[in-house]
């Protein structure tokens, strides 16, 4: 069994960070060289030279080829090697991988599995990062854990209450009980807490100008295995969406996390906050972008530990893990992605 799912879309950067250099990465265990050609477009190769395994992110674009900095072989956007030095036949297996690459909303999106199976239809939707109608920050965290892991974490939120306290978490998250919903043909887990009459913490408070009581909702989408949605809705206690589907006295937010798996103990976690709130204000904007740095270093922090202890039970007899109530959405995530894996 593969250590990942292969065909699917995964984030390797965001738009921003793609230009004209070359750009290492690795994703799924595979070093892959990212570069934005002539045209705009995002080019993937495979960042191993065929001959030598020089990585050709330690070269140079010229034009629209990639030359290794080792022994001179060139590449085009293909992956297929148009030039050896000292002689004027290239050999045929002179060539590198190139990989399907999608970008969309921000999102540079690559398909590591079969190029015959990408379908962009698949990417899923992100169109609140740069939506008019909402504001949007984003960034990646490099975190030292298997992916797994940061599966379980954004599953269960709970643990906001205790590593997150005084960000966002509030008692009223560990204690109001979940509702688990999973969608085996859809590929997808739900998991919802509707919370009633509770305390508002200071991501909220201070970005959205409200007090406590509020009624507060979240709302998972978890598509295994790269991609995860909090719908988030924060309101003054009682009052409920009308009719038709108004809500203009709440404040929402799309919480988006993007997992990418780049060894067996490294995950990228692209992460972005998009709220339908405060467009243009530039003080929410800079103070939101604050606390979720923080809350994402809390649980990089957490999760790094948690490797740790991990690896070291597997080289020892190991140790029965328990799963409690909590865990349903996480559980069936686990459940989904060992069926990707099988598949792979």
């Amino acid at each position: 069994m593969h250590p990942y799912p292969q065909d699917q879309w995964y984030v390797v950067a965001w738009s921003r960070d793609v230009g004209r250099g070359l750009s290492a990465r690795t994703v799924c265990g595979e070093p892959v060289v990212l570069f934005r050609a002539t045209d705009g477009r995002v080019v993937a190769l495979g960042d191993r030279c065929a001959h030598r395994r020089y990585p050709l992110s330690l070269g140079s674009l010229v034009g629209d080829v990639v030359q290794c900095g080792y022994h001179g072989l060139t590449y085009d956007c293909s992956g297929t090697c148009v030039s050896v030095p000292g002689q004027s036949r290239v050999p045929s297996a002179a060539r590198v991988r190139s990989y399907p690459v999608l970008e969309s909303s921000g999102w540079v999106w690559l398909f590591v599995g079969d190029p015959e199976n990408a379908d962009a239809r698949d990417v899923p939707d992100t169109h609140w990062l740069d939506d008019p109608g909402w504001a949007a920050i984003g960034d990646v965290a490099r975190i030292a854990c298997r992916y797994s892991l940061l599966v379980d974490n954004l599953l269960d939120l709970s643990h906001e209450t205790y590593l997150h306290a005084g960000y966002i978490g509030t008692p009223e998250v560990a204690s109001t009980p979940i509702t688990t919903e999973v969608d085996e043909p859809g590929g997808v887990v739900r998991v919802s807490r509707r919370m009633r009459g509770a305390q508002i913490p200071e991501f909220y408070a201070r970005s959205t100008g409200l007090s406590t009581p509020i009624d507060r909702w979240q709302d998972i989408e978890y598509r295994p295995l790269g991609f995860y949605r909090l719908d988030s809705r924060v309101a003054p206690a009682g009052q409920e969406p009308l009719p038709g589907g108004s809500d203009d006295g709440a404040a929402h937010m799309k919480i988006l996390y993007a997992i990418t798996p780049e060894t067996e103990g490294s995950t990228l976690d692209f992460w972005a906050v998009a709220r339908d709130f405060a467009l243009g204000d530039e003080e929410v904007t800079g103070f939101l972008d604050a606390m979720q740095r923080t809350i994402v270093q809390q649980d990089v922090d957490a999760l790094e530990v948690l490797e740790l202890v991990v690896a070291a039970e597997e080289r020892g007899p190991g140790v029965r893990e328990l799963s409690v109530r909590i865990d349903s959405g996480a559980l069936a995530a686990r459940r989904m992605i060992e069926k990707q894996r099988a598949g792979s």
